[in-house]
């Protein structure tokens, strides 16, 4: 009898924490493909929900909405960006978000990151900075953490 209890009640709490995080919408943009497929698959499999954007141009059309204050928003809980895309960079989003305190966190990720990179992002108010090659045990450690100190 305790033992079925303790089945349902983490069958209970697993149920939960998918629910939670299938409420949690993530953007990614990343211009190389195979990378944004593959951060976009583990970010899935977590359980949430993601919107992919190949360059800064769709990421600055994805978040248009949120500059511009507008009704019907588009939310998301988290922004995972490359520092450098075609179009508008991660680094370009960060600055014009930093005075705006409705816009969602956002990680960046960078093949070039040199300390001038990491303090500027830094002061800019990222959440956090992966240099590449990283961990994506570490990047979805981290958007777990960032995602729940939100709710």
């Amino acid at each position: 009898m305790e033992k079925d209890t303790e089945k349902k009640n983490d069958r209970s709490r697993r149920s939960i924490r998918t629910l939670e995080r299938n409420l949690f919408c993530i953007l990614l943009a990343e211009d190389d493909e195979e990378m944004r497929r593959l951060l976009a698959l583990m970010l899935r499999k977590e359980g949430y929900q993601v919107t992919e954007c190949p360059d800064g141009i769709s990421l600055l059309d994805q978040l248009s909405s949120l500059f511009l204050h507008e009704e019907n928003q588009r939310n998301f809980n988290l922004i995972i960006s490359d520092i450098r895309m075609p179009g508008v960079t991660g680094m370009e989003i960060l600055m014009g978000a930093s005075e705006d305190k409705n816009f969602p966190p956002m990680i960046l990720m960078t093949a070039f990151g040199d300390k001038e990179t990491h303090i500027q992002a830094e002061r800019l108010g990222v959440a956090a900075l992966f240099d590449k090659p990283f961990d994506i045990d570490d990047m979805l450690n981290k958007v777990r953490e960032i995602l729940l100190s939100s709710v």
